[in-house]
């Protein structure tokens, strides 16, 4: 129940969705994904959560086999750019690591979870649980593809650029602590296409920018010399994917974002934050009462 001094309403009741739409606490309407020409409701990318989900997964390993074949050449070419060139892209790389964006968030979800925990005022409530559940996909979202790049990284132990001349394009040693071997995947385009990802699964309409975003950072990887094409492209998927499991997840357990009938998944409206801004612009927001009417 939520009290105001609005005229319409003398006592206190539940707003009513179907005389005062502005008080809806729908989903976001499905017109509101549809601002790019991606389809980011599915709950899985490029049909992998088909029939034919090998369609998609034989162009991914094809894609980096590919990339393989043009390792060497591109790795030469790209750390053969002007100075001015690589300077400008080793500024850029810089937004491929992870503490940027998993510090402000932790930070951000553990002050919001704490209010939420001791405020008494149910819309206040209810809105700081709502932007609890935002800081989580975000922390999650880009922490998890992380971390599971700097595991198989150093599992799979492939042999960096700058030793191409002493152990060829594909040596591999298993490790934990030699940088120099940690090549496959790359960790700073697992970043930037996880950020991405969760970045236009919460505003679709910049879905093109972020994917500008992870790219570049993606190729500043190779212009630096820190990693082969293939890596990247293996770190893309990696982010991409990592991202879309992490919005599952949420979804299942209904932490801002649902899953639809059609099996869609759409992300859920900051009801609270907007029934309060409506409150606050009429001056009728409040506190908790401790009388009755």
């Amino acid at each position: 129940m939520i009290r105001t001094l609005d005229p319409r309403f003398p006592k206190p009741v539940l707003y009513q969705a179907e005389l005062y739409p502005e008080f809806r606490l729908d989903p976001l309407p499905e017109g509101s994904q549809k601002g790019n020409m991606v389809d980011l409701s599915r709950r899985w990318p490029l049909g992998l959560g088909t029939n034919r989900w090998w369609i998609p997964v034989l162009v991914a390993i094809a894609t980096i086999g590919v990339a393989i074949a043009v390792d060497r050449r591109l790795s030469v070419w790209g750390q053969g750019l002007r100075p001015d060139i690589v300077d400008f892209f080793r500024e850029l790389t810089r937004y491929g690591e992870s503490d940027w964006i998993l510090i402000p968030a932790g930070v951000l979800l553990v002050v919001t979870v704490a209010v939420a925990l001791i405020v008494r005022w149910k819309l206040m409530r209810t809105m700081l649980w709502q932007f609890s559940a935002l800081y989580a996909f975000i922390f999650f979202g880009v922490g998890v593809p992380s971390l599971v790049t700097t595991l198989f990284k150093r599992l799979i132990g492939r042999g960096r650029p700058g030793n191409f001349d002493e152990f060829g394009l594909l040596h591999f040693q298993l490790n934990w602590d030699r940088y120099s071997f940690q090549s496959f995947p790359s960790g700073h385009a697992t970043t930037a296409f996880a950020l991405a990802m969760v970045l236009a699964f919460l505003a679709p309409r910049w879905t093109y920018v972020a994917l500008v975003f992870g790219v570049v950072v993606a190729i500043s990887r190779v212009v630096l010399g820190e990693h082969y094409p293939s890596d990247v492209v293996a770190g893309a998927i990696v982010g991409t994917l990592g991202a879309y499991a992490a919005r599952w997840f949420f979804a299942s357990r209904g932490w801002g974002f649902r899953i639809m009938p059609d099996g869609s998944i759409r992300q859920r409206a900051m009801s609270s934050l907007r029934r309060y801004l409506i409150l606050k612009r009429r001056g009728t927001a409040q506190g908790p009462q401790t009388s009755r009417p």
